[in-house]
């Protein structure tokens, strides 16, 4: 597994990490005991980021990545997310402290890693004074490093002089390539890690889809696959569902032989050295394996990428809908 600094202020992470909705809720169910297999075969491929949020299954992911870590808290960074819980309303520097302090709690640390803020209001992030009350929390102690999980470009260009702000996290993959002109750039020359959530797509990447699919009611992709639930963007990257599954099959001619597809299309995103590292999910063992190989695959050729930039150009950005 290889590694990659988190930013110029963050520690060294795996380049594949590994994202913990599933192991909460949403996803279909996980077991207690399957769960925790989940995150003891990341820890064995090398993988050392761990990506989870209060809200996944109510606390549930955040505890389960507690029982983890009671015997790897010092060899894994993880990183949690909070700013979804019992909102809308106020964000209020007392509120952010409580659900620091709880997700402390359900981790069983005497600190954050790693907090990000989870895609707050626009208006929110505008008027700033949620980061002052975040370095309060690292000078006092609570936080070793705080970012914010962001839905659009604006959002993410709009925080980026925000000091000691270590990462941001985005979506970025195949049908979803504006970061590459709009934000890595001037993300690297800020020294901000970039980690990159939905690399597949809900799914759509890694070509296992047909336009008859369904899901069960309590998957995201079923009750927000059209935006009904939060942001559209956070679902199939925005696409209309049977327009992804047509445009994932077009991706097939450039895929290498002896590489899945999932696999191909985290290979793309981690070609971009702005990336810090690619939080995808599984909900079971061998999907993390198929996942942590990617970081020994070969980088795609030059003439790929660009053929790649092309189609998502011609026929993919048309379809996109939502805040990007």
């Amino acid at each position: 597994m290889k590694t990659r600094s988190l930013g110029s202020q963050g520690p060294t992470v795996s380049e594949v990490g590994l994202g913990c909705w599933q192991l909460g809720a949403d996803w279909g169910e996980v077991a207690e005991a399957d769960a925790l297999e989940i995150l003891e075969t990341a820890f064995a491929r090398g993988i050392t980021f761990f990506d989870t949020a209060d809200v996944y299954g109510d606390g549930r992911s955040e505890r389960l990545v507690g029982r983890f870590l009671d015997s790897h808290q010092d060899r894994v960074f993880v990183a949690t997310k909070v700013g979804r819980r019992n909102y809308p309303g106020p964000y209020t520097a007392d509120t952010l402290r409580s659900h620091i302090s709880d997700s402390i709690q359900r981790l069983g640390v005497e600190r954050l890693d790693l907090v990000q803020l989870h895609c707050v209001p626009s208006e929110v992030l505008a008027e700033g004074a949620i980061f002052d009350w975040l370095r309060e929390l690292k000078q006092e102690g609570l936080i070793r490093h705080f970012g914010a999980s962001v839905e659009s470009m604006d959002e993410a260009l709009q925080i980026l002089d925000q000091p000691e702000l270590t990462s941001l996290q985005i979506i970025f993959n195949l049908f979803r390539q504006k970061p590459i002109d709009a934000l890595f750039d001037r993300a690297e020359a800020q020294g901000v890690g970039l980690i990159v959530r939905l690399p597949l797509a809900s799914g759509l990447l890694a070509g296992k889809f047909d336009a008859d699919t369904t899901f069960a009611e309590d998957d995201p992709r079923n009750y927000n696959r059209d935006g009904a639930a939060f942001n559209v963007g956070e679902t199939f990257a925005g696409l209309p569902f049977t327009t992804g599954v047509r445009l994932a099959d077009g991706l097939r001619p450039w895929v290498p032989n002896g590489v899945t597809m999932a696999q191909f299309a985290q290979r793309w995103i981690l070609d971009h050295p702005a990336v810090s590292t690619v939080i995808t999910g599984a909900s079971r063992p061998d999907q993390v394996i198929d996942n942590a190989a990617v970081s020994a695959l070969a980088s795609l050729a030059p003439e790929t990428h660009r053929q790649l930039a092309e189609y998502y150009a011609a026929e993919v950005a048309p379809h996109i809908r939502g805040v990007y």
